[in-house]
């Protein structure tokens, strides 16, 4: 892909100038991980945890640009992207919209098996066509929770099951066919899709209770968070590793190579801290007891990398980053605004490969001087991205900048992130995290 005149540099200067800019992000990662814990959805906590009778305004930054949603979707490169402004929270106007049978209110909503994850390797002859078959999943939910909100609570279950689960049941298997059908003109045909048919009712409130009572507040640490929008049966996870990880975890590892490996630990777990819980919302002064979960083998660690950006734009004016990554499979996101922040341990695949997401932020610089003295504010640009891609290949995602509204230098990073947004781990210590970052002049 050719660089636009605009971003086409000496190979000098853009060596210079990149390796500074990572030693910086390195120096100041902590604030970048701060700032998303304002940017995404501590002010909404209280109307997803419990039926809320008002919607609450959103956090700084907390929605895209322009208002209209908490995930917006693109079709890029064969397949549709998610982006998730301020991790997954909802601006006023969307909160009343879905009022009585949104994410934030309580009120029950389609649960679906994960197609994308059952799916062998899909052939690049076939995969447009199933791309297109997924997207359609992703529309019949929607339609159902959208007939759901307006009709179901007034009408019983009986209605339900009728008129919304066992129509959106027929539709499900009629698109599953016509997937295993286009890969089985170019490969083997695959079997039992057709099992994924089947949805069910997701009570939300049901769900916020059980976040924000005994499970998450208390020992289990985890519970049954919502799901990332992509797997609606994801949310298990969280429960099952994160219930009583800290001392299963704490115990085996102590006994192993002579107890700690010979090192003063401080501590393995939350047993003899003096914190609260954490409860997978975004507050500081927590103590996480979520296991780190699975880590692979150095050769298939992450990696990221952004290759194409402009040098210089005008206060307000659009631009695009171009992001290549490798060995991030980008199909898990926990909503932070739901509750889903390091509640998941972190998973890979059947290839060893890590589940997640990266996130993109812009912020503004005081000074190239000193470390920033304010990382809890809200970065000028954030999103975080899905979109069921990635391999052990590189590829390309385009981040759509909408422009930032102040004159100065911009730090704009990437980085990956697991099902619940922390940095995958690597193998070794010497191993450079999947993190990339360029300095912007915006005039």
């Amino acid at each position: 892909m050719r660089r636009s005149t605009r971003a086409r540099r000496s190979s000098g200067n853009a060596r210079s100038k990149r390796l500074l800019a990572v030693v910086g992000t390195l120096a100041v990662f902590g604030g970048i991980v701060a700032v998303t814990q304002i940017s995404s959805a501590q002010d909404r906590r209280t109307t997803v945890r419990a039926a809320s009778a008002s919607c609450v305004a959103p956090s700084p930054g907390a929605t895209a640009p322009d208002g209209r949603g908490s995930t917006t979707r693109t079709w890029q490169n064969g397949r549709w992207v998610r982006n998730h402004w301020g991790d997954g929270q909802m601006s006023s106007a969307e909160c009343q919209q879905t009022k009585g049978g949104g994410a934030g209110a309580g009120t029950p909503t389609v649960a679906c098996p994960d197609v994308r994850s059952k799916l062998p390797q899909v052939p690049q002859q076939a995969r447009a066509e199933v791309d297109r078959n997924l997207a359609l999943l992703d529309s019949q939910i929607a339609e159902a929770n959208r007939r759901l909100a307006a009709d179901g609570a007034r009408n019983g279950g009986s209605f339900i099951n009728n008129a919304i689960l066992r129509p959106l049941a027929e539709k499900r298997t009629a698109t599953l066919n016509r997937i295993a059908t286009a890969i089985g003109r170019v490969a083997q045909r695959p079997q039992g899709l057709d099992q994924l048919a089947q949805c069910a009712i997701a009570d939300n409130a049901q769900n916020g209770g059980q976040n924000g009572g005994g499970q998450n507040g208390g020992g289990n640490n985890g519970g049954q968070t919502g799901a990332p929008s992509s797997t609606p049966t994801g949310g298990n996870n969280g429960g099952q590793n994160g219930g009583n990880n800290g001392g299963q975890n704490g115990g085996n590892n102590g006994g192993n190579n002579g107890g700690n490996n010979g090192l003063n630990v401080l501590a393995k777990d939350c047993t003899d801290s003096q914190l609260q819980a954490h409860d997978g919302f975004q507050n500081g002064n927590r103590c996480v007891s979520t296991a780190f979960g699975e880590v692979g083998s150095a050769a298939n660690n992450p990696s990221l990398l952004i290759t194409e950006f402009p040098n210089r734009v005008q206060r307000n004016q659009p631009f695009t980053l171009q992001v290549s990554t490798r060995n991030l499979i980008r199909d898990r996101f926990l909503a932070a605004g739901q509750g889903g922040y390091y509640v998941e341990s972190s998973l890979l695949n059947d290839q060893g490969l890590v589940r997640g997401h990266f996130h993109t932020a812009c912020r503004m610089l005081q000074t190239t001087q000193a470390a920033p003295s304010n990382p809890q504010d809200v970065p000028a640009f954030f999103v975080a991205t899905e979109d069921g891609g990635g391999s052990n290949q590189a590829d390309q995602v385009t981040i759509q900048v909408p422009g930032l509204p102040q004159s100065g230098l911009a730090q704009c990073a990437v980085w990956a992130g697991d099902g619940s947004h922390r940095i995958p781990m690597m193998e070794r210590a010497n191993q450079t995290p999947a993190i990339d970052v360029v300095r912007i002049r915006v005039n």
